[in-house]
């Protein structure tokens, strides 16, 4: 892949406590990881139906530069909305020049 495709600033987050500004206290949240530059590829839409509700949930990949540590716990922000990455698939040659991220999006907010 080459640099070029990489125009989208993402931000990786992975959960942590963070602290309420109200009360102090430290609460379940996300902490950022770190921002990278990334390919954004959607690839299908799906309807479902979960507890009689319909939802939309929709699939496609984020591709990086190799960064080592990235999970599928971690989710992803990206132009206001949370992605779920369920998944990290690295290349297919050395396995550390890039890494695909397959998410999720529209159904959890990724906790």
């Amino acid at each position: 892949m080459r640099a070029g495709k990489l125009r989208h600033r993402i931000t990786i987050q992975k959960p942590g406590l963070t602290q309420d500004p109200i009360s102090g206290e430290m609460v379940p949240g996300w902490e950022e990881v770190r921002k990278v530059w990334a390919d954004k590829r959607p690839s299908s839409a799906r309807e479902f139906k979960q507890s009689a509700a319909t939802q939309s949930e929709i699939t496609g990949e984020f591709q990086i530069r190799y960064r080592d540590g990235i999970d599928a716990s971690m989710r992803i922000l990206h132009r206001g909305k949370v992605y779920n990455i369920e998944g990290v698939l690295p290349d297919d040659e050395s396995g550390l020049q890039w890494l695909t991220l397959p998410y999720s999006e529209g159904v959890n907010d990724g906790s």
